[in-house]
């Protein structure tokens, strides 16, 4: 890095890979010099969209042998993930790599090691770690706002092909125009298939499914607004109700998940009715509830009751007028205040031209130029990885899972 400008490098060139790209460059002081992917359409496109100068190439391992290469982003399908990760942090890069961090559990404390090991900066790219929303729903919780947190619903629902990964297959996908072996890496092997290579994210060789690309994403607001380290056990349930294209994923799951303090329930449906695409997390409290959109927030405070009331209707008068006596010397009748008559507040938290995507990208860049870690780390990546991929193998397992957060263990 000379003059505080830093020069990355683009590994896997798909919808998120430009989308990450794009935002990076639109920092001042960050340009994209190299690219890399497997199909060489996106190799051609990284060229008209960053110019004719960039380095391109197949083969990741060029981009890491570059000095002039500061960071990387790594948007490849989730099997490369943490090979493409360690190799990049043992080569001297920085790196942002997309979620999961991992497409397997075994994977974790291998990238945490190797990140601690080379003391590179490793940020994942769940970018509801730097939602402003998120911190307002941090600061609410720790203020006390809806008073003892219980439980936490979080959703995502989609109802569109595209959002249920049925992406564009280009018309020149062939084997010429393609790596299609190097893509399986260290998969089972496939017979050459531009679905499978372009819509990846519907096979559990090369995706995670809703668990790895979406329950992720809720579990990083989550963890970040409570503090919590992550569940202890978890339990999944769901089908492929809809999009039975060929995908072994289910469009439609569900997951209980067991936290020390309280419980949460995720929801993913990719058949939804819904008019748009509906994301939040609920935090249910005993005075209050706290709902994250996108980009917003509500409040809602509902003060506990100040006495239990009583159900006496059904003992003799006598009997209920000795209760009444003692209830009130207990609890007095009080004169009904202005407070008392309107217990409940709605409070709305509505950000303007904030995106969090780009204040992730922000971040990233800001930890590369101070040599401050962002919190979201390896460790941070793997506390929100491994319980939503261990909802797949309950899923697909039938069984409820054991996890150490603190350990990042499973059972």
């Amino acid at each position: 890095m000379q003059n505080d400008n830093i020069q990355i490098a683009l590994i896997g060139a798909g919808g998120m890979g430009q989308g990450d790209a794009g935002m990076a460059t639109s920092l001042a002081g960050v340009k994209l010099i190299a690219a890399c992917d497997l199909y060489d359409g996106r190799l051609e496109r990284s060229k008209e969209r960053w110019g004719s100068d960039i380095f391109t190439t197949r083969d990741y391992r060029e981009v890491l042998a570059r000095r002039d290469v500061d960071a990387v982003i790594i948007a490849t399908p989730d099997h490369w993930h943490s090979r493409i990760t360690i190799d990049a942090l043992e080569a001297g890069k920085d790196v942002y790599c997309e979620k999961p961090m991992i497409h397997a559990l075994e994977e974790g404390p291998k990238v945490i090691a190797a990140q601690h090991s080379t003391g590179r900066i490793l940020q994942i790219g769940s970018q509801y770690a730097s939602s402003v929303v998120y911190q307002k729903a941090r600061d609410l919780l720790a203020q006390g706002a809806i008073g003892q947190l219980n439980s936490v619903e979080a959703w995502l629902d989609r109802n569109t092909a595209i959002g249920a990964w049925e992406y564009s297959i280009p018309p020149d996908a062939t084997p010429e125009r393609m790596d299609w072996d190097r893509f399986l890496g260290s998969a089972p092997r496939h017979p050459f298939s531009p679905v499978r290579f372009f819509r990846w994210r519907n096979y559990r060789d090369y995706g995670t499914g809703v668990a790895g690309d979406l329950f992720v994403h809720l579990l990083t607001g989550l963890h970040f607004a409570t503090g919590s380290l992550g569940p202890n056990r978890v339990y999944a349930t769901g089908g492929l109700r809809f999009w039975k294209d060929g995908r072994d994923v289910p469009d439609v799951m569900l997951a209980l998940l067991d936290y020390p303090d309280f419980n949460a329930r995720l929801r993913v449906n990719f058949e939804s009715a819904l008019p748009q695409e509906s994301f939040g997390v609920q935090f249910i409290g005993s005075e209050g509830v706290i709902t994250t959109s996108y980009n917003s927030l509500t409040l809602s405070q509902h003060p506990r009751e100040s006495e239990p009331g009583y159900t006496i209707g059904t003992f003799p008068l006598k009997t209920q007028k000795e209760f009444l006596a003692e209830y009130h010397k207990k609890y007095p009748v009080k004169k009904p205040s202005a407070d008392s008559l309107r217990p409940n507040r709605r409070e709305l938290f509505e950000p303007k031209g904030f995106n969090a995507h780009l204040e992730h990208h922000k971040n990233f860049y800001a930890a590369v130029r101070s040599r401050k870690p962002f919190f979201e780390d390896a460790v941070f990546g793997y506390r929100a990885a491994g319980p939503a991929l261990l909802t797949n193998v309950s899923y697909f397992e039938r069984r409820i899972c054991e996890w150490n957060p603190e350990s990042m263990r499973a059972s």
